[in-house]
């Protein structure tokens, strides 16, 4: 009999413990978005007629292919020289419109005929040229800052479409933009003469990687910020924010091998006033950031307050480190200002919603476009994860939202103070530093969600490549992923 109330006992106090780790956290009613609007290109007409016309195109001979490649090309040649030799060009100038337009047309053409390298070389002297252009416009005015998102965004897009539907035996991973000057450290990574001070903007493969790229007013291609130091003997270090970790510091083997979808390396221009002064001062930017980084350990920031340096997400790395220099980048400041993606990000714990994102370093007429590196699978697989994200997003916008398993609070509150144990001897946690149970179990339906819509909509291209002989180009794989979601959520 006394065994019996023991048990009875000890199921009582288990059961009042497991009631109380079931009590949930508190969560705002509302989150404070940015008073700004999100950029729309309402252009789905024009993205349906440029492959129609790439679908017949393919039909062509290769000399009727030829000849109207050059034709194209000579046009926008003509036009691109104008340009060049009017600069600088005023942000409202119409012939920058006309110059993105010629080159949508040209795309189609290069990518039927499978002749992309001068096609290369042309985008990547004309991205150079809009972006030494962008020092004289004032990217802070909404209209300035969208005429230039659309210009570089553009343009990459179409170049994308082009280079997914080449022959990838030839296709060349890396992309030379601009051999900005620099006086500090140099080492060679991926083919590219890299030099300390760099910032590596990056793509990396998880599903919250798509969300950082995509859950922005302009959405973008990457999600990661790294600062790359280089000592005098040449030896390449990346100083980094990780969820899992917080700020470490890492070889170049183990950045590269912390999968890449793409990276882009930007660098301070020269004749920065800043760096026209103090030429070591990148290098000198990088060493502040690495000594932080020895001294203390900086956990990753969700809130992505880049304001407080305590704790630190990946932009923030950089820009800290230069900040201390008088070089404050991101030259316009990130905005979050839909509702449903801002309450998304407040799942995982953000809570400034004009903040630093990655992609948006890329505009930015401080720094200078080094080179680009891509490959086709992680190309496609960048392209795939997007659409699928665009698709949620417009779900989450529409009002749809983020749940999880509350009877799994208990065990993931359980697990959550194992990861405190775990932090507290210096070691990541099994939930990272910063993240709640609760929103750890968010994210976790969160990948579930998403993998769910991804594993379809990849069903789907395949299906549209048996079918029709290319790859789907982007506007056709968000339509596959909404298909999805509008079926998972009329199931649900």
């Amino acid at each position: 009999m006394k065994q019996i109330k023991i048990l009875l006992r000890t199921s009582l106090l288990l059961l009042i413990i497991y009631l109380l780790l079931m009590i949930p956290d508190m969560e705002p009613s509302s989150v404070q978005t940015a008073e700004a609007e999100p950029f729309a290109w309402n252009m789905n007409e024009r993205w349906k007629t440029l492959e129609g016309e790439f679908s017949r195109l393919k039909m062509f001979s290769p000399s009727v292919l030829d000849s109207l490649e050059i034709n194209r090309r000579t046009s926008l040649t003509i036009l691109f020289n104008q340009l060049q030799q009017n600069s600088p060009i005023e942000i409202n100038d119409e012939r920058l419109s006309q110059l993105l337009n010629q080159f949508f047309e040209w795309s189609p053409v290069v990518a039927a005929s499978n002749k992309s390298e001068v096609y290369i070389e042309q985008y990547n002297s004309i991205r150079n040229f809009i972006k030494a252009q962008s020092r004289h416009w004032n990217i802070n005015k909404p209209a300035q800052r969208a005429t230039l998102y659309t210009l570089l965004y553009g343009m990459r897009a179409a170049t994308e479409e082009v280079l997914l539907q080449a022959d990838t035996i030839n296709f060349n991973p890396v992309q030379h933009v601009t051999d900005e000057p620099s006086a500090t450290p140099s080492a060679t990574i991926q083919g590219i003469t890299v030099h300390s001070g760099d910032l590596f903007v990056s793509r990396g493969g998880a599903e919250v990687s798509a969300f950082i790229s995509r859950g922005n007013d302009y959405p973008g291609n990457f999600s990661h910020v790294a600062l790359l130091h280089v000592d005098e003997t040449g030896k390449p270090s990346f100083i980094e924010a990780h969820i899992e970790k917080g700020v470490a510091i890492a070889t170049a083997e183990e950045y590269l091998k912390d999968r890449k979808l793409r990276f882009m390396v930007l660098r301070p221009r020269a004749d920065l006033p800043q760096v026209l002064n103090n030429p070591m001062l990148p290098h000198q930017s990088a060493q502040i950031a690495l000594e932080e980084t020895k001294r203390r350990h900086i956990p990753y920031d969700f809130k992505m307050d880049f304001y407080d340096s305590a704790a630190m997400f990946c932009s923030e790395v950089g820009s800290f480190a230069y900040r201390q220099y008088g070089l404050n980048l991101w030259k316009a400041e990130s905005t979050i200002s839909s509702a449903g993606t801002a309450k998304w990000l407040n799942t995982f714990g953000v809570e400034n919603f004009v903040t630093q994102m990655p992609s948006d370093l890329e505009y930015d007429p401080q720094l200078s476009i080094v080179a680009e590196w891509s490959d086709p699978e992680t190309l496609m697989k960048d392209h795939i994860d997007n659409a699928v994200m665009d698709a949620l997003l417009e779900r989450a916008n529409a009002g749809m939202e983020i749940s999880y398993n509350a009877l799994l609070l208990p065990v993931a509150r359980i697990v959550k103070g194992y990861s405190i144990l775990q932090n507290k001897l210096g070691k990541p946690g099994i939930i990272p530093e910063g993240m709640s149970a609760t929103r750890a179990l968010k994210n976790n339906s969160f990948v579930d969600i998403y993998q769910e819509v991804k594993i379809h909509t990849e069903q789907k291209i395949a299906a549209f490549i048996e079918k029709n002989g290319y790859r789907p180009p982007y506007w056709q794989m968000v339509g596959f992923a909404n298909e999805i979601v509008n079926t998972i959520h009329k199931q649900s």
